[in-house]
């Protein structure tokens, strides 16, 4: 088993000799999502006014839905998903805690990822202008494709993924993301297909800065450390 392999096996990411063939995926898979996310921006756009018939199902089945429970808790998500909470609170709180643990490049990355991703979504959304469900119950900003929400929710969940990669992390970003997109439409701030396009772009975005950031990740000191205790162990 060499470093590499040792490294993957406890859930740190490749060092920074990594070669650029281990980092190629993150790049198509990035770039792939957010041309789906644009084109599918483009067919609701050039389609004209009307949804798509399975977001008409999906919002009256949510309409016809009625939970306090659900309720309180979409605007617990509503909260936390996005607004000054979302947008810079979570980003800072987590970029401390990563420099508190000496993850100075993984710091970087989670909050460049953030920036990017929140970036790209205001640029869709005034690209395209889609309208939002007409029975909204909360209050937003424009444009409805994207979702922003579910793009800060999938930008968060990959970026824990690929800082500390483990199928507990895969399961909780999973699931983090599928709640904020129910939590959306429930709300009837978005449409089914935004919360698609937002989940596209988060995802390619936390993927694509991941190419970059994940040699500068090496670097941290703690995963410096880690290495050598990993080389001394494989030796």
């Amino acid at each position: 088993m060499d470093r590499q392999e040792i490294r993957a096996a406890v859930g740190q990411p490749p060092s920074r000799d990594a070669a650029f063939p281990q980092r190629l995926p993150f790049i198509v898979v990035g770039i792939v999502l957010i041309a789906g996310a644009a084109g599918l921006g483009g067919w609701i756009l050039f389609r004209g006014d009307p949804p798509f018939a399975i977001d008409v199902w999906w919002d009256q089945t949510l309409a016809a839905w009625h939970s306090h429970f659900m309720t309180t808790f979409s605007f617990v998500m509503n909260f936390l998903g996005g607004g000054w909470f979302g947008v810079f609170v979570v980003p800072i709180v987590v970029g401390g805690i990563l420099l508190f643990l000496r993850r100075p490049w993984a710091a970087m990355y989670f909050i460049a990822a953030s920036v990017a991703s929140a970036m790209f979504v205001q640029i869709l959304k005034h690209t395209f202008g889609r309208a939002r469900p007409e029975d909204i119950i909360v209050l937003s900003d424009f444009g409805s494709f994207p979702s922003g929400h579910v793009a800060n929710a999938a930008t968060v969940a990959v970026a824990l993924m690929v800082i500390f990669p483990s199928i507990w992390t895969v399961i909780g970003g999973v699931v983090w993301v599928l709640l904020m997109a129910l939590s959306r439409t429930y709300l009837h701030a978005h449409w089914l297909s935004d919360t698609l396009g937002g989940a596209m772009v988060g995802t390619g975005v936390a993927l694509l800065l991941a190419a970059l950031f994940l040699p500068l990740m090496a670097r941290d000191p703690r995963l410096r450390r880690a290495d050598a205790a990993l080389t001394r162990s494989a030796g």
